[in-house]
């Protein structure tokens, strides 16, 4: 299988929104050097490409069932600065993630543990199968952690929360994900894929460029204080303004219609 194999992006004509799919289901979509590789370039697509939102999901029964532990002796055997030069690496993709303008929906449609937690945290949004699971796994295979994963799992769930799901490595369920905070929405198995589009389609159809600099906004409030977030709002208000889309929203108010937006 190829590395485009490995990371598949698929578009849909309504809305233009982008279906992310990790393609190693026989793995559990487990993370090695190759589906790394093929993320990472399926992220620089959608950060680039005419997409207004998108889904990341994974094949078969699992989301992601974290690094490859198959493949970790090997990485594990390289001298440090190698491996710690391979781990920051890695960490692009959540990175990039949480750069795009675009709105990333996570469809957790089976386990999600260890990297493949962190990269569901990663996202903006995410929406669970019931049959969902969720760990943050590293402790029980004497690592840390990594993909950004302490960084948002803590803003999700607090730091409380957090340190235990760390510390404990203790896998918890949909409902559990729901009542912390760690997902927005529950759904049945057989209705995860239509819950999860209506909900994308929804933020798919508002101004895009609205959008971009909403994730913007967002953002920074996650780690500056009000001072920035004030002065980074003002800004990015002041640039939607000026666009075609918010005189239409404005004009549609005044003719009691639904607004027509062109991502002008």
């Amino acid at each position: 299988m190829t590395a485009v194999e490995l990371a598949t992006i698929a578009g849909t004509a309504e809305n233009k929104i982008a279906c992310v799919t990790l393609n190693r289901p026989r793995r559990l979509n487990a993370i090695d050097g190759s589906l790394m590789d093929a993320m990472d370039d399926v992220m620089d697509v959608l950060s680039t490409g005419e997409f207004r939102a998108a889904i990341l999901t994974g094949a078969g029964r699992g989301f992601c069932a974290g690094g490859d532990v198959k493949t970790m002796g090997s990485r594990s055997a390289r001298g440090f600065e190698e491996r710690a030069a391979g781990v920051a690496q890695s960490g692009r993709i959540p990175m990039l993630m949480h750069n795009t303008p675009k709105p990333i929906i996570g469809m957790i449609n089976g386990v999600a543990v260890g990297a493949g937690l962190s990269m569901a945290a990663a996202c903006d949004l995410r929406v669970a199968a019931r049959s969902a699971r969720f760990g943050t796994g590293f402790i029980k295979i004497g690592l840390s952690g990594d993909w950004g994963g302490t960084w948002t799992l803590t803003r999700l769930v607090g730091t409380a929360k957090a340190r235990e799901l760390f510390f404990t490595g203790d896998m918890i369920d949909a409902e559990e994900a729901l009542r912390i905070g760690l997902v927005n929405k529950v759904a049945d198995d057989t209705d995860l894929l239509e819950t999860t589009m209506s909900l994308d389609r929804r933020i798919a159809s508002m101004p895009h460029v609205a959008l971009g600099y909403t994730k913007k906004n967002l953002g920074v409030a996650e780690t500056g204080d009000l001072a920035t977030s004030l002065d980074v709002e003002a800004f990015n208000q002041a640039r939607c303004s000026q666009m075609e889309d918010h005189r239409e929203a404005v004009q549609a108010f005044k003719e009691k219609r639904r607004p027509v937006f062109t991502g002008r």
